[in-house]
């Protein structure tokens, strides 16, 4: 069952409860240990605490995730009342408060790094006068106050709380203790606050910056702004010991202007939005689940994708694959399960991809062959189209129609320079911009390509050619034919031009610029041997035969692109994506794991044997019709 998308819950309500759940996790150990209570006034607190978070959490908006966060509050409670080790019941505490925000979202990071100097300013205005100015809890406001402020400086406990949780303290206060709060200051200085007051316990940021900007393996564990403030870290050093965890953390407290620019290759803002995604499915909206999946396919993969492909075509495949199979599951409403381990999949993807193509994967040998075969496969496709024209031109005496077709290649040429130009200095290409020009642009060439082949095949069954072309071809191209084949050329040469900007601009930023460009070098020097060969040997070929092999190949190039068009347009959101489990994906032939594309292929096929059929039927209908005559 699912609930309306409308039953939000209000941030400050979901917060209040998160707050209780943290204040739990992290001070149940001063009121009970080796199963006995050490503190009566603490534990009353705990029961109390934990009490009122199930009652807020029954009173949230009605979600498919709600009754099953009731029953974990149940859980934590009886952990309480039956003593349970700290252990236990930080471990509860800290999972409801992690599945309470997935089933209810809401902010958990700053909009930019906060601003260290302005929180130590704040401090010293509004929390030394309890907390310490060297936050030991023993300022000179401190006397009598039960309980005591919280030190900051104690390494034990600032190992437990994470920013997030600091935030919601400054900006709610605690209830039954003298901590009050600080809702008057705006968000941007209470994030500053709370980032000072967590950095007070982790003092040497040398080390950390050493291990920050040397290990990539860590970075993958902070990967944003949220995970800085909302993991602890004691979660930290169990993934990379504590030592290090500590180092890490002055030092990215110190700095979070660190983590704001991610590093080229990071997929953070990918992992976001799938995280949002699959928390707006738990909530029951799936609407939102879609949009967000889709987000995090053009706004936080597509950036990264050229650079990949260039690295490890297989893995961007792979990922491709992976992220249409989960819009796909997503609007067929699978069980949260299921969805739960293609986003698990998925990350395991990310943090491949993030290794392929981080700065320390870059090389001289790896530049060089994406920059060579990017524009060999890119510029391969456009290639055969336009020396198709240009030998049939020439084989129909029509030089004087050549220069329409060279205007239109060279006029992509230019044009792709713009694009690059508008890119670089002017605006950027999101990811949507991208797929819709590419599918687009493959949907019209290859409905041309569909007519020019089957005009071409019917052309190889003329006994007659010549006449043909003198009598009806000349007066045509006279019409304005001779634009259609500046349109095609132009449509055939642009497409490919935009996306190999969109690899080189990826490429680019690793540097190796000479080596890019000895590979782009290469990759234009074998295309021209393969136009010379192509024109040299088309002008040998009988023109029946030409006329056959070439309808052939506008056939293929035909089918090929009707696929990649379609395939673009659902990545781009604008045509839904009914996976198809264990298909090959073929993308240098159009042919992707998903009904769409392939029902396009067959229809373009159906048409292509349609055209060829009738063709041979009125060339041997002819044939008879002279037999006759004579």
């Amino acid at each position: 069952m699912t609930f309306p998308a409308m039953a939000r819950a209000a941030p400050g309500d979901v917060q209040t409860v998160w707050r209780l759940l943290d204040y739990v996790a992290v001070d149940y150990s001063e009121a009970v240990s080796n199963g006995k209570v050490t503190s009566e006034a603490e534990y009353a607190e705990m029961t109390e605490f934990s009490a009122t978070a199930r009652l807020r959490i029954a009173s949230l908006p009605k979600t498919s995730a709600q009754q099953a966060l009731v029953g974990q509050a149940v859980g934590l409670e009886r952990a309480i009342a039956g003593k349970s080790s700290p252990e236990t019941v930080a471990k509860n505490a800290r999972s409801l408060a992690a599945a309470l925000l997935d089933a209810y979202p809401v902010t958990l990071a700053p909009t930019k790094a906060p601003d260290l100097e302005r929180g130590a300013k704040l401090y010293t205005e509004n929390c030394a006068a309890c907390h310490g100015a060297t936050g030991d809890g023993r300022g000179p406001s401190a006397a009598g106050l039960d309980p005591a402020p919280i030190a900051f400086a104690d390494i034990s406990r600032a190992r437990q709380r994470s920013l997030f949780a600091l935030y919601q303290v400054i900006s709610q206060g605690l209830d039954g203790t003298s901590m009050q709060g600080f809702s008057q200051l705006s968000s941007e200085d209470r994030w500053a606050l709370a980032n000072y007051s967590g950095s007070i316990a982790f003092a040497d940021t040398s080390v950390g910056e050493k291990l920050w900007k040397g290990d990539p393996s860590i970075r993958k564990e902070i990967p944003d702004l949220t995970t800085l403030a909302t993991i602890t870290p004691a979660k930290l050093g169990a993934a990379i010991g504590q030592e290090k965890a500590d180092a890490v953390m002055a030092y990215l407290r110190a700095h979070p202007e660190a983590i704001t620019t991610a590093p080229t290759g990071s997929l953070a803002v990918a992992r976001e939005k799938l995280r949002q995604s699959l928390a707006a499915y738990r909530a029951g909206d799936r609407n939102a689940a879609e949009e967000l999946a889709l987000s995090a396919y053009l706004d936080g993969f597509e950036p990264v994708e050229p650079m990949l492909a260039s690295r490890d075509a297989a893995l961007m495949a792979r990922i491709e694959r992976a992220m249409g199979g989960l819009r796909s599951a997503i609007s067929k409403a699978v069980p949260v399960s299921e969805l739960e381990i293609q986003v698990d999949a998925l990350d395991g993807l990310f943090s491949e991809a993030e290794v392929a193509i981080s700065p320390d994967s870059a090389s001289d040998a790896s530049t060089f062959i994406g920059a060579l075969t990017i524009l060999l496969r890119e510029g391969l496709e456009a290639l055969l189209i336009v020396v198709a024209m240009i030998a049939f031109l020439r084989k129909a005496d029509r030089a004087d129609v050549l220069p329409y077709v060279h205007g239109g290649w060279i006029s992509a040429l230019l044009a792709g320079v713009a694009t690059w130009i508008a890119a670089t200095f002017v605006i950027g290409i999101s990811g949507a911009s991208r797929e819709l020009t590419e599918g687009f642009g493959s949907l019209l060439a290859a409905v041309i390509l569909l007519s020019v082949g089957i005009w071409m095949h019917g052309k190889s069954q003329a006994d007659e050619w010549q006449r043909y072309i003198r009598a009806t071809l000349g007066k045509a191209l006279t019409r304005g034919s001779a634009w259609f084949l500046f349109g095609l050329a132009f449509l055939a040469v642009y497409r490919e031009v935009f996306e190999t900007i969109i690899f080189y601009a990826a490429l680019s930023t690793q540097g190796n610029g000479g080596v890019m460009f000895a590979g782009a070098a290469t990759a234009i020097a074998l295309l021209g041997v393969i136009a010379w060969a192509m024109l040299r040997y088309s002008r040998r070929l009988p023109i029946t035969k030409f006329f056959a092999y070439s309808s052939l190949l506008m056939a293929i190039l035909a089918v090929i692109l009707i696929g990649k068009g379609v395939a673009a347009l659902q990545e781009a959101g604008l045509i839904n994506i009914n996976s198809l489990d264990g298909f090959p994906r073929i993308g240098s032939l159009g042919i992707f794991p998903a009904t769409e594309p392939l029902l396009a292929q067959a229809i373009m096929l159906a048409l292509l044997v349609v055209g060829f059929w009738f063709n041979t039927r009125h060339a041997a209908a002819a044939a008879g019709s002279d037999r006759a005559a004579v």
